[in-house]
């Protein structure tokens, strides 16, 4: 063996035995580094290589990968951690040494703080114990709020194979219409986005601070690991609700491992059970963020609906007059865009759902439904139609809104106001064809009404609520979320100095829920506006009591005369009545 293989052998053995003597959390830090320093390149080593330093090094067999870098990158790396003085002199016996390189060993079994679940199909099993309490959890040097798997600096180091099988499985499991051994109805498209999107955050957060090299759904099994990760979230900041929709997406995974055959072991009963506590506690434990209108305007993220409707009608107005004065520009055609989605999401309307804005397509559009979940063969899908041309009638028609199947698949639908119908008229002439003309990426086969910079509708909401709030800014507002306006509106119409305008419950119609859920989410002074508005009453009222006339004072007299223990009362001359409480009676009330 040559004298570089040895060297490497003697490194691979004392970081391996710094592991096995206490400094775990150094040598995972350690690694971390190592792999960053390198930018994720490292060299791996043949099979041959590998049983080498496995008979030398005394490694175990099990170790599934040992990577090389060079030595510069190692004691890089250890300063960077502030690992202990005994880790350092690890390696002075090789430093001075030319070309060296250190080998580092990536065992599960060490790298892993938790039990990791068995892989034997037949025999499925969650980590037992359970924890029964949450471990603390301080955020790593190298946190990263993108820790997810499909985030780019970790695409390139996700094990596909097994991940994509698991991943088709549960998917199909989740969505498939008719799925005998799953509970409850379906998955839609969005929910399963979501259950997606917490997986791979799940997983990439194992892969990147956890050390597991190869991230699969079998990760759910090992509570201490989704217990670890929920102290992770909670020392983040995340919210409440982003906690609960993991734990959920957690729960789904497990039903999951329950269909498959060996899954009908007594722990995922239990751990079904132990998520659902879970999710209760973090519920009571973890505060809301504050809707309050007060709160949100004091952290510049709210805005009156007055102001909300001034600026808009602003945009309208200066859009149209750019519009006469400079012809039809791409500059002109996107300020008319904006200003009629910003119409369509305040102002003219009751604040209709983002994702049935999202998804309006054109009157010319004559394509199948672009619902990724409709099944009917005649739905036109979520469309502005244009009814009459003189004079100008326009009609919104959603069958896809969010409460479509408790609705008993009822459409919500309307005629355009005539200001407003005008406006998207004039937008979807010229100025419209001028920007599928400008953005070559679609060219003239987007169908949305509206769309983003890069001529594509906006089928994530994300992209239409980062978009709404930097064209907010630009006219003077704040940044505030465009599904903040449907508050807005409720805040103005709920309170006590609310002008006239549209029935609440037919507002709530064309939101798409219900006045009850005015109260519940979008009203946060319900209570307090309830409370001081008896307060006040209260005051006239006992006005009126002080000016009515009482009636006069019964006149209440002891009878001198005693029969057989009873109290004979007067109460007047014209009429008396007894009292006939016994002595046990009187004792019981006066106990």
């Amino acid at each position: 063996m040559c004298d570089k293989r040895k060297r490497q052998c003697v490194c691979l053995r004392q970081v391996y035995k710094s592991c096995l003597d206490g400094l775990l959390p150094s040598y995972q830090a350690f690694y971390r580094v190592c792999s960053r320093l390198t930018k994720h390149q490292s060299t791996l080593l043949s099979g041959q290589d590998k049983q080498l330093l496995v008979a030398l090094a005394g490694m175990d067999v099990s170790v599934p990968h040992v990577a090389v870098v060079s030595l510069a990158v190692c004691c890089r790396a250890l300063k960077l951690c502030k690992v202990p003085a005994a880790v350092l002199h690890a390696f002075d016996d090789i430093r001075l040494q030319p070309a060296s390189q250190v080998v580092l060993g990536l065992p599960e079994h060490i790298l892993a703080p938790h039990a990791q679940p068995s892989p034997n199909p037949v025999q499925l099993q969650m980590t037992t114990p359970f924890p029964v309490t949450l471990p603390e959890c301080a955020l790593p040097a190298d946190f990263n709020k993108q820790h997810g798997l499909l985030a780019k600096p970790y695409k390139h180091l996700v094990h596909r194979a097994v991940l994509e099988q698991h991943m088709g499985e549960f998917k199909s499991f989740s969505t498939n219409p008719f799925q005998l051994n799953r509970k409850g109805i379906a998955h839609g498209s969005r929910t399963w986005q979501n259950s997606e999107k917490q997986v791979y955050l799940f997983l990439g957060y194992c892969h990147h601070y956890q050390q597991v090299s190869q991230p699969t759904l079998q990760l759910f099994l090992s509570s201490p690991l989704i217990a670890q990760y929920v102290s992770f979230h909670i020392a983040a900041g995340h919210s409440q609700l982003y906690i609960r929709n993991f734990l959920s997406c957690a729960r789904c995974v497990l039903r999951w491992w329950q269909s498959k055959p060996g899954g009908n072991h007594p722990s995922f009963v239990e751990g079904l059970e132990w998520l659902q506590t879970l999710g209760l506690q973090v519920a009571d434990q973890l505060p809301r963020p504050s809707k309050d209108p007060k709160g949100l305007a004091d952290a510049g993220k709210w805005m009156s609906a007055p102001r909300l409707v001034h600026l808009i009608h602003g945009a309208e107005l200066q859009s149209q007059d750019q519009m006469q004065q400079q012809g039809v520009t791409v500059e002109t055609s996107r300020d008319m865009h904006d200003a009629a989605l910003a119409a369509m999401t305040f102002s003219h309307l009751p604040p209709v759902r983002l994702s049935c804005i999202r998804s309006l397509v054109v009157p010319a559009y004559t394509g199948p439904c672009l619902h990724p979940d409709c099944k009917e063969p005649s739905c036109e899908g979520n469309r502005l139609s244009i009814t009459s041309e003189s004079p100008l009638l326009m009609h919104i028609q959603s069958p896809h809104h969010k409460n479509a199947r408790k609705w008993g698949k009822a459409v919500i639908e309307f005629d355009v106001p005539s200001d407003l119908a005008q406006l998207l008229h004039t937008y979807l002439g010229a100025p419209r064809k001028a920007l599928l003309e400008h953005h070559l990426l679609i060219g003239d086969t987007c169908p949305y009404v509206f769309m983003d910079m890069h001529g594509r509708g906006f089928v994530a909401a994300a992209v239409l609520t980062l978009y709404w709030q930097k064209w907010l800014v630009s006219r003077g507002g704040v940044p505030m979320n465009p599904s903040m306006c449907r508050q807005v509106f409720v805040d103005e119409r709920q309170s006590n100095s609310a002008t006239a305008g549209p029935s609440n419950q037919g507002a709530a119609m064309v939101m798409g829920h219900s006045v009850k859920q005015w109260d519940k989410w979008y009203d946060m002074q319900y209570h307090p506006r309830l409370a001081q508005n008896a307060v006040d009453g209260m005051q006239s009222w006992r006005a009126a009591m002080l000016q009515s006339h009482p009636p006069a004072a019964p006149d209440l007299t002891l009878s001198s005369a005693l029969h057989c223990g009873h109290v004979l009362v007067s109460d007047s001359e014209e009429s008396r009545y007894q009292s006939c409480c016994s002595d046990s009676d009187i004792d019981i009330d006066l106990d």
